[in-house]
Order: structure tokens, then sequence, then C-alpha cells
């Protein structure tokens, strides 16, 4: 487990084995398997690539989550984001795009893609 607390500034790329939460300022790649936890007074611009992530701070940027991407209400996301899942409260601020995974589709629901041509 890792934090890098309010008032703390990262500039790089940062790669973790369990579960990280950032409530500083992080500027660059963040890569795991497992879940990131954004507080409400982080602020993260970049690239991020983890399993699952919980939003409650600002991120800017591409978000990959392997599993689910959960932003609560008082989460800012401005970012191109791909998951399976994806979770907004009411409350929240998404501003971007959003790929869902072929997986994630229920059954019943037509491939739009194939639709379309």
């Amino acid at each position: 487990n890792g934090f890098l607390d309010n008032g703390a500034v990262f500039h790089g790329e940062l790669e973790f084995e369990d579960t990280m939460r950032i409530d500083g300022r992080f500027n660059g790649k963040i890569v795991s398997k497992n879940e990131l936890i954004v507080g409400e007074s982080a602020r993260i611009e970049g690239e991020i690539h983890v399993g699952r992530i919980a939003i409650s701070g600002t991120v800017i940027g591409k978000i990959q989550a392997d599993q689910k991407i959960e932003i609560h209400r008082s989460g800012k996301v401005y970012c191109e984001i791909d998951t399976p899942a994806l979770s907004v409260e009411e409350g929240a601020t998404f501003q971007g795009s959003c790929v869902m995974a072929e997986a994630a589709r229920p059954v019943g629901v037509p491939d739009l893609k194939k639709a379309v041509k």
C-alpha cells in the first residue's frame, strides 16, 4: 500500500503492487493491476492504466481500467476512458469520451460498431 499526501507533488512514472491513494498532485504515468484511489484534494494529469480506480478528486488525461472506474460526487474527470464498467455518482463531472469493452455488453444488445457498417 502507498500514499501520496495532500501537499506532495510527484512528476514521473509510478508503478505499484497493492492499493495506492493519492491526495496530492501527480503528473505523469501510473500503472498497476490493482486499485488506485484518488482523494478529494488530488489532481492527477497524465495517463493511468490500473485494475480499478475510485475518483473523488480531479483527473485530466487518459484512464484505462481493466475492471472498473468509479467517479464519486466530488470527482472531476476530463479524460478519455476505457473500461468494462463505469459508475458515475450524481454531482460528479465527466467530460471526455468513454469506450466500454465488448465483454461488458449484455446479451441481446446489438454491437453498434457492426450495425453502423
